[in-house]
C-alpha cells in the first residue's frame, strides 16, 4: 500500500524505496509462498514439456486401421539398407521395393520417369541451374466423390554419405504405413495421391517434375510432406502455404499437433528448400511436417535405421494419416481462407485463434504494461524514474544471455574442434543445452540481484513485461506469427500484476503465479523446439526465449531472495548473500552441465569425429588436389590439405566462390567426360551450338560451365530449356548441374554469341575416395561430414568449340 512506503536519503535525485515495500508481493509467510508457487509453476512446465513430446510407438500388433510405427519400422530397415541417391542402383532396388510394397495393397502405383529442372546445394553454386533424371513413384487413391485431391509426399532417395535411414526413410515409411491403413478401411471421399518423389536431395527435381508434368498434379490440392532432419524429437508442423488459418485448425485435430506460426515465419526468412516448396510455388496449400532432433546424424553415414527413435516415427505417421482420413472428407475447396492464423502448442492440444487478432492482443499488451507502471506508481512501489531505470535494465540479459550462449558454443568447439564441423548440434546435445538454460538463469538472478535494491522488484518486474510488450509489436510488424510469444505472456503478467498490486498477500501470490504460468505455456514449448531447429550454433536463439520467460517471471524471481527492506548491519548483510544463492546455484549448475557434457558427448566409432574431403583432377594439366570445406583441418585431414583457405573457382565452377582448404594429391586414372559436337550454325550474329556430354564412368553428376564473355541466350539441357539468368562467377558464366545422368550422355544446345570464343568447362563426379591413390582409411572414431560433395571424386577438362 502506498501508506507503508518507507522514503529513505535521495540519492542522486531518486528517493529510495525500501525493496520489501516495491515488490508486487508481499506475503507474510514468503518461504511458503515462494515454495507453493515454484511447485504450481514446476507442475505447469511438466505439463507444457508434455505437449511437445512425441507419443509412444505402437507395435506390429497394432489395429490395423491404426497407424504402427513397428509395422513402418520394416520398412525403413529396408528402405535405409544402404545409400541410395537418384541414378544409383540402390535407388532403383528402393523404388521396386516401394511399387512391390504397393502393388501388394491393390493399388496401381506408376513410375514418372522424366527430367526435371530446379536447384540445390551445388547447383547453386554453378549458378542455381539443376537437373537431374528421375523416377517418381505416384500412387492414386481414388475418392469416392471428390472435392479434391490430397497428396502425401515424401522422398525416397538419400543423399550419398548417408543411408537415409531418417532422411526420409521415415517419411517414405510412414506414407507406405499410411497407405495400408486406408486400404484397410472404407474409401474416403476425396482423391488421395501418394508421392514418392526422387532427386530430393540432388536439386528437389522429382517434386519440380511432378508438380510441372504430371496430369494428376493439375488442379492443385492439399500437401502433406513429410520429413525428418533428425533421429528422434516430435514431429514438428514447421511450414505452411499461406492463408492458413483454416487448415491450422484442421491440423489442431491431430492426435498431437505439435506446432507454432512463428516456425513458419523463421522457416519464410531461411533458404531451405524441401519437397514442400515446389508444390507451394506451384499454388498447392497444406502443411511440411519432421521431427528435427538429434541432427548431427543429418545427411552422415550414421543416419541409419537403428538410429531412429521409433517415438518421432509414431507421431510423423500416426499425424499424417488422421490429417488423411479427416481432410479426405472435407470440401476441400472450402479450405481456402484468408490470412494466417496464429497456433502454438498447449497441454492437450494446440490454440488457434486468428491472425486478425494479432495487434489487438499486442496493443492490449503494451496497454496492460503501462496500466501496471501506472499503478506500480501510484501505489508507491515505484517512482517514474525508477520505471524508466526498470525498463532501461531489463535490455541488459536479453542481450548478455544470448551473447553468452553463443561464447559457450564458441568455448565447446575450441575444448573440442571436432563440434566445428557439426554445423547444428553434436551427438547429445541434452547437457549443453541445460547449461544454457543454467547461464540464462545465472545472468538473469545476478542481474536481479545487483539492481532488486537500487531500482525495486516492482520497477524491474514492470521493465522486463515492457520489453515482452515492445517485442511483440516488432514482431507483429515483421512476423505478425511470432508475436503471441511477446505479447501473450506481456498481457497476462500485466493484467496479474495489476491484481497483485490491487490484492497483495496471498492473492497476490496467486495472480503472479497465473502470470509466470502463461509465460510458460506459450514460451517453454518454443524453447524446446528452438533448441533443436537452430541448434547449439545459435545457441542465442534458446537463450533468449528462456530470457523472455525469465523476465515474465521475475515476481516469482522475486520470492526466492530474502525479503531486503527495512534491515541494518549484519542482518542486511546476511540478506544480500541470501540475495546471491539463486546465482550461484545457477552458476554451479550451468559449470557442472558443461562438464557433464564434456564427459558424456565424447567422439567414438559410434559417434565420429566429422570430416570432410573431396578429390579433383584436372586433366587440362593433369594435376590433382584434395580438397576439404572443414572449417579447419583435423588430425585425420590435415594430411591432405594445409595452408589457408582459396576458393577453386576457376577450375572447378560447380563448387562457385566458396573457398576451401588444399594439397597436392597423386594423379589416378580417372577419365574425363567427353564432349562430342552435332551441330552448328550462325543466324544474325546468334551461334547455336549442339553436342553431347557423355561421362566416361559410373558417376553420380556432371556439371557445364561457359566462359562468362560468352553470354549464353538460350540453353536447352536433355530436351529441357532451361534459366540462362544465373552466372556462376569469376571467369565463368552461365553452368548447370545434371544429376544421375545416363551412361550415353545428355544432349546440350546453346545459343552465344557468333564472334565470341567458346569455352566449355565439364566436370563429372563420383562418391567414393577408397581407390584413389594415396588415400588412407579413417579411424574408427573419425567419420564423414553429411554434405554433398563429401567424398566426391571430380574430374574436369576444359573444351574449346
Amino acid at each position: 500500500m502506498a501508506s507503508d512506503t518507507v522514503v529513505e536519503e535521495v540519492h542522486v535525485g531518486v528517493p529510495r524505496i525500501e525493496a520489501a515495500s516495491r515488490a508486487l508481493t508481499r506475503p507474510t509467510h514468503r518461504a511458503a509462498a515462494a515454495l507453493i508457487a515454484v511447485v504450481l509453476l514446476l507442475v505447469v512446465a511438466v505439463a507444457a514439456l508434455q505437449s511437445v513430446r512425441a507419443p509412444a510407438a505402437r507395435g506390429i500388433d497394432a489395429p490395423a486401421a491404426e497407424f504402427s510405427a513397428g509395422r513402418a519400422f520394416q520398412q525403413v530397415r529396408t528402405i535405409g539398407a544402404q545409400p541410395h541417391p537418384a541414378g544409383s542402383a540402390a535407388a532403383g532396388a528402393v523404388r521396386e521395393h516401394l511399387l512391390t510394397t504397393l502393388r501388394g495393397l491393390g493399388l496401381d502405383p506408376q513410375v514418372q520417369e522424366t527430367v526435371s529442372v530446379q536447384g540445390g546445394e551445388l547447383s547453386s553454386s554453378a549458378g542455381g541451374i539443376g537437373l537431374a533424371r528421375l523416377g517418381n513413384v505416384v500412387t492414386l487413391l481414388p475418392g469416392t466423390a471428390p472435392t479434391g485431391r490430397i497428396f502425401l509426399v515424401a522422398h525416397y532417395d538419400s543423399a550419398q554419405t548417408s543411408l537415409g535411414g531418417n532422411d526420409d526413410g521415415a517419411g517414405t515409411a510412414a506414407i507406405l504405413e499410411t497407405a495400408r491403413a486406408l486400404t484397410a478401411g472404407p474409401r474416403l471421399r476425396n482423391d488421395v495421391v501418394l508421392v514418392l518423389t526422387d532427386a530430393e536431395e540432388a536439386c528437389i527435381c522429382g517434386a519440380q517434375a511432378f508438380v510441372d508434368q504430371h496430369p494428376l498434379a493439375r488442379g492443385g490440392g492439399v500437401v502433406l510432406n513429410l520429413e525428418a532432419r533428425g533421429s528422434t524429437g516430435p514431429a514438428i508442423m514447421f511450414e505452411t502455404a499461406a492463408d492458413n488459418a483454416a487448415l491450422a485448425r484442421v491440423y489442431a485435430g491431430a492426435p498431437k499437433p505439435v506446432g507454432t506460426s512463428f516456425a513458419v515465419e523463421v522457416y519464410r526468412l531461411m533458404p531451405n528448400d524441401t519437397d514442400f516448396t515446389s508444390f507451394r510455388e506451384a499454388g498447392f496449400t497444406g502443411f511440411n511436417s519432421a521431427y528435427i532432433d538429434g541432427a548431427a546424424v543429418y545427411h552422415a553415414p550414421t543416419d541409419t535405421p537403428a538410429a531412429m527413435d521409433k517415438d518421432s516415427l509414431q507421431h510423423l505417421g500416426a499425424n499424417a494419416l488422421a490429417l488423411t482420413r479427416e481432410l479426405g472428407d472435407r470440401d476441400l475447396p472450402a479450405l481456402r481462407s484468408d490470412g494466417d492464423a496464429v497456433y502454438f502448442p498447449v497441454p492437450g492440444g494446440l490454440a488457434v485463434y486468428s491472425g486478425a487478432l494479432t495487434w489487438p492482443l499486442a496493443g492490449l499488451a503494451l496497454l496492460a504494461v503501462l496500466a501496471l507502471a501506472w499503478f506500480s506508481r501510484r501505489r508507491g512501489l515505484a517512482t517514474g524514474g525508477r520505471l524508466a531505470g526498470g525498463f532501461a535494465a531489463a535490455l541488459v540479459p536479453l542481450i548478455a544471455a544470448p551473447v553468452a550462449a553463443q561464447l559457450l558454443w564458441a568455448m565447446l568447439k575450441l575444448i573440442r574442434p571436432g563440434y566445428a564441423e557439426q554445423l547444428i548440434d553434436p551427438y547429445r546435445p541434452f547437457w549443453y543445452r541445460l547449461a544454457i538454460l543454467a547461464l540464462t538463469a545465472t545472468i538473469v538472478c545476478a542481474w536481479y540481484a545487483l539492481l532488486r535494491r537500487r531500482l525495486g522488484p516492482a520497477a524491474l518486474a514492470v521493465g522486463g513485461l515492457g520489453w515482452l510488450a515492445v517485442l511483440g509489436l516488432v514482431l507483429a510488424a515483421f512476423a505478425p506469427g511470432g508475436s503471441y510469444l511477446a505479447a501473450l505472456p506481456a498481457l497476462a503478467g500485466a493484467l496479474m500484476g495489476i491484481v497483485a498490486v490491487l490484492l497483495r498477500g496471498w492473492w497476490s501470490v496467486l495472480a503472479v503465479t497465473v502470470g509466470a504460468a502463461v509465460a510458460i505455456v506459450v514460451l517453454l514449448p518454443t524453447v524446446v523446439m528452438f533448441f533443436p531447429a537452430l541448434g547449439l550454433a545459435l545457441g542465442a536463439a534458446g537463450a533468449f526465449f528462456t530470457t523472455l520467460l525469465a523476465l515474465a517471471a521475475l515476481p516469482i524471481v522475486d520470492l526466492l531472495h530474502p525479503e531486503a527492506g527495512g534491515q541494518r548491519g549484519m542482518v542486511a548483510l546476511r540478506a544480500r548473500r541470501l540475495g546471491g544463492l539463486p546465482t550461484l546455484v545457477a552458476a554451479l549448475t550451468a559449470v557442472a552441465c558443461v562438464a557433464t557434457g564434456l564427459a558424456v558427448d565424447r567422439f567414438d566409432p559410434a559417434h565420429p569425429s566429422p570430416t570432410h574431403l573431396m578429390y579433383a583432377l584436372d586433366t587440362d594439366t593433369g594435376q590433382a588436389r584434395w580438397l576439404s570445406q572443414q572449417s579447419k583441418p583435423q588430425e585425420w585431414t590435415g594430411q591432405y590439405v594445409s595452408g589457408g583457405r582459396a576458393p577453386v573457382l576457376d577450375t572447378l565452377p560447380a563448387f562457385g566462390p566458396a573457398e576451401v582448404f588444399s594439397g597436392p594429391a597423386q594423379p589416378a586414372g580417372l577419365p574425363a567426360p567427353t564432349l562430342t559436337p552435332s551441330a552448328d550454325t550462325t543466324t544474325g550474329g546468334l551461334r547455336t551450338v549442339t553436342f553431347r556430354l557423355t561421362p566416361q564412368r559410373a558417376v553420380r553428376l556432371i556439371t557445364l560451365h561457359v566462359n562468362a564473355e560468352a553470354t549464353v541466350s538460350a540453353a536447352t539441357v536433355a530436351g529441357r530449356p532451361v534459366p540462362t539468368d544465373r552466372k556462376a562467377g569469376g571467369p565463368w558464366g552461365f553452368g548447370f548441374v545434371f544429376n544421375a545422368p545416363p551412361p550415353d550422355g545428355i544432349e546440350v544446345t546453346l545459343t552465344v554469341p557468333a564472334q565470341i570464343p567458346l569455352r566449355l568447362r565439364a566436370m563429372d563426379a563420383s562418391d567414393g575416395l577408397s581407390a584413389l591413390p594415396g588415400f588412407r582409411p579413417r579411424p574408427a572414431d573419425v567419420g564423414v561430414v553429411g554434405s554433398h560433395s563429401s567424398e566426391m571424386a571430380a574430374v574436369a577438362h576444359t573444351f574449346t568449340l
